[in-house]
C-alpha cells in the first residue's frame, strides 16, 4: 500500500512538473475569438497603393474616424453563426454599449425578408407571381395609364424593381411628425412627404429601384390576408426563420425603445426624437439584428439546398437569380461562380447597414451601424472578414500612382461647383493635388496627367480640359460633372 501511495504521489509530481516546463495551452488561432479579434484589429481599405504597406485599423479606431457611434456584426462561418458582436455606443454621449441583441433600423434590408414572406404565400396559392396586382389590391389600386394597357404590375415585378413604379426610397417622420396611412403614401397625400406612387414606363422593360414598388407589395400582404403588416411577417417569415428579436412594428413599441440604437447625422449628432418612423414597412420598417439577419440568410441557402421547412428549392433559386440586372426576388445578386454571392444594403437616415452570404459556400456576414457614415465602416469591416476568411471577393483594388509633372497638375487647380452653393478648391501644394471642401483637405493621387482618386471615401476623379488647356471641369465617379468657375 505505501509503495502504491509513492507512484500515486510521483505521477502528480511529475504531471505538475511537465505543465509547468510546457507552459498554458497555445490560444487556437482558428477559435472564433481569435478570429474576431483579428477582425476587429484588420479593418482594411478600399484602395492600396502599388509598393505600399497596407494600413489596417481597429473598429475602435474607425468608429471615431467616421464620426458612428456604434456597430454590431455577425460572421457565418461554416454554414452557421460564428461569432457575433457589438462595439462602440448605442448613442453619442452615453455610455449604453452596443451588444448583439441591440435592434437597428435595417433600412432597405426589410425588403429581402418581406419579399419572402410574399413568396411564401405563392408557395401557398393564395398570390400569383404574374398575376395583375390589381387583381388581389382591395383598398387602393395601381393607376392605370397608357403605360400599363398591355403590361401590367405583377408581384414578380414588385419584388425585382421591374415594375415601372416610382419613387426610389422614403425619409422617414421625424418624432413630432403626423404619420401617414399607406394609401397616403402611396398617392402622395399629406402628410406623406414623398410623391406618389405610379408607373411612369411600361411594366417588366427596365430594372430600377423602387421603395413605393414595395410598399405596394406591403399594402398587397394586407389586403390580401386581412392582417397588420407587422403581424403578418412574425407569422410567415420572423418566427419560422427564428428572428424573435426582430419586428416590422412602426414606430417602435415603447416596450422596446429601450433595446434600440439611435440614429446619427454624419457629425455624430444624434436624431432628434432618436429615430425616423417609416410606415413604408415592407421597403424600410424592419427593426432587427445582425444575428438574426445572418438566419435569414442562412434559411435562404438552407432552402437553396432543400433543407428549409420555410421555402422550397425552387422558390430560393429564384430569389437569388437576377431578373434584370443584377437583382432577384427581394435580393441582389453580385459576382459570378465561387464569388456569386447575395444580400442587401440599407439606408435610413442615421442607420446603415449590409449584409451578405455566398451562394456556393457557408460564409457571409451582417454588419449594422447606427450613423450616416457608418457604410464606409460596414465595407472596412466586410474586408477584413473576407482576408480572414479567405473569401474570394470583396477584398481592397490596388491601385498605381504615377509621376505627373508639377506644370501638369497646375492646369488642374481652380474652384469647381459641385452643386447650387456648393464648391470645391483643387489646389496645389509642393508638387501634390489637394481637394479642400471647408476645413477638410482630401490628397489626390494620379493614374494619369486628368485621372485621380482619393483613399478617404475612394471616390475618382477625372478632368476634362478646355482649349486653353487648362480643366473645364471634374466628373466625380463618372456621375457628378462639376464646371471649374475660377480660380481657388
Amino acid at each position: 500500500m505505501l509503495n502504491h501511495r509513492k507512484t500515486i504521489i510521483t505521477l502528480v509530481a511529475l504531471s505538475v512538473a511537465l505543465s509547468f516546463a510546457c507552459g498554458p495551452k497555445p490560444p487556437d488561432p482558428l477559435s472564433p475569438e481569435a478570429r474576431a479579434a483579428r477582425v476587429e484589429n484588420g479593418l482594411l481599405p478600399g484602395i492600396v497603393i502599388a509598393g505600399r504597406p497596407v494600413e489596417t485599423a481597429s473598429i475602435a479606431e474607425r468608429l471615431e474616424a467616421w464620426k458612428t457611434p456604434g456597430v454590431s456584426v455577425a460572421v457565418i462561418n461554416d454554414g452557421r453563426i460564428e461569432w457575433a458582436r457589438g462595439y462602440g455606443v448605442v448613442e453619442a454621449g452615453s455610455d449604453g454599449p452596443v451588444t448583439p441583441t441591440t435592434l437597428f433600423q435595417a433600412a432597405s434590408i426589410s425588403k429581402p425578408v418581406a419579399a419572402m414572406a410574399a413568396l411564401r404565400l405563392v408557395e401557398r396559392g393564395t398570390l400569383a407571381l404574374d398575376e395583375d396586382v390589381n387583381e388581389k389590391l382591395v383598398s387602393w389600386k395601381v393607376p392605370e395609364n397608357e403605360f400599363t394597357k398591355t403590361e401590367k404590375v405583377t408581384l414578380r415585378r414588385l419584388l425585382s424593381h421591374t415594375a415601372a413604379l416610382t419613387v426610389h426610397g422614403f425619409g422617414g417622420y421625424p418624432s413630432d411628425a403626423a404619420v401617414p396611412t399607406v394609401v397616403q403614401v402611396l398617392d402622395g397625400q399629406a402628410p406623406a412627404n414623398s410623391a406618389a406612387v405610379r408607373v411612369d414606363a411600361v411594366p417588366g422593360r427596365l430594372w430600377r429601384y423602387s421603395g413605393g414598388g414595395f410598399t405596394v407589395m406591403q399594402l398587397l400582404l394586407a389586403d390580401v390576408m386581412g392582417k397588420p403588416f407587422p403581424a403578418l411577417l412574425d407569422e410567415l417569415v420572423l418566427g419560422p426563420v427564428g428572428m424573435t428579436g426582430s419586428t416590422y412594428e412602426q414606430p417602435l413599441p415603447d416596450g422596446r425603445r429601450g433595446d434600440a440604437a439611435t440614429g446619427h447625422r454624419r457629425d455624430a449628432t444624434p436624431i432628434p426624437g432618436r429615430y425616423h418612423t417609416y410606415p413604408e414597412m415592407a421597403a424600410a420598417g424592419l427593426w432587427t439584428t445582425p444575428t438574426d439577419l445572418a438566419r435569414f440568410l442562412l434559411e435562404v441557402r438552407q432552402a437553396l439546398e432543400g433543407r428549409s421547412a420555410v421555402l422550397t428549392a425552387e422558390t430560393a433559386r429564384m430569389m437569388t437569380t437576377p431578373v434584370l440586372g443584377a437583382y432577384g426576388l427581394g435580393l441582389s445578386i453580385q459576382g459570378k461562380g465561387p464569388a456569386a454571392s447575395f444580400g442587401h444594403g440599407g439606408s435610413n437616415e442615421g442607420f446603415k447597414c449590409q449584409m451578405l452570404a455566398f451562394l456556393e459556400k457557408g460564409q457571409g456576414a451582417v454588419i449594422m451601424t447606427n450613423g450616416d457614415l457608418g457604410g464606409f465602416l460596414a465595407a472596412e469591416i466586410l474586408r477584413a472578414v473576407s482576408s480572414e476568411y479567405g473569401w474570394p471577393s470583396f477584398k481592397p483594388v490596388e491601385k498605381s500612382v504615377v509621376a505627373v509633372p508639377v506644370e501638369a497638375l497646375g492646369l488642374l487647380t481652380g474652384r469647381y461647383e459641385l452643386g447650387p452653393g456648393q464648391t470645391i478648391d483643387i489646389v496645389l501644394e509642393d508638387g501634390t493635388l489637394w481637394a479642400v471642401d471647408d476645413d477638410e483637405r482630401i490628397e489626390l493621387y494620379p493614374e494619369s496627367e486628368t485621372r485621380f482618386f482619393e483613399l478617404v471615401q475612394e471616390h475618382s476623379i477625372e478632368f476634362t480640359k478646355g482649349e486653353d488647356s487648362r480643366a473645364a471641369f471634374l466628373v466625380i465617379d463618372g456621375r457628378m460633372k462639376a464646371p471649374r468657375i475660377g480660380e481657388d
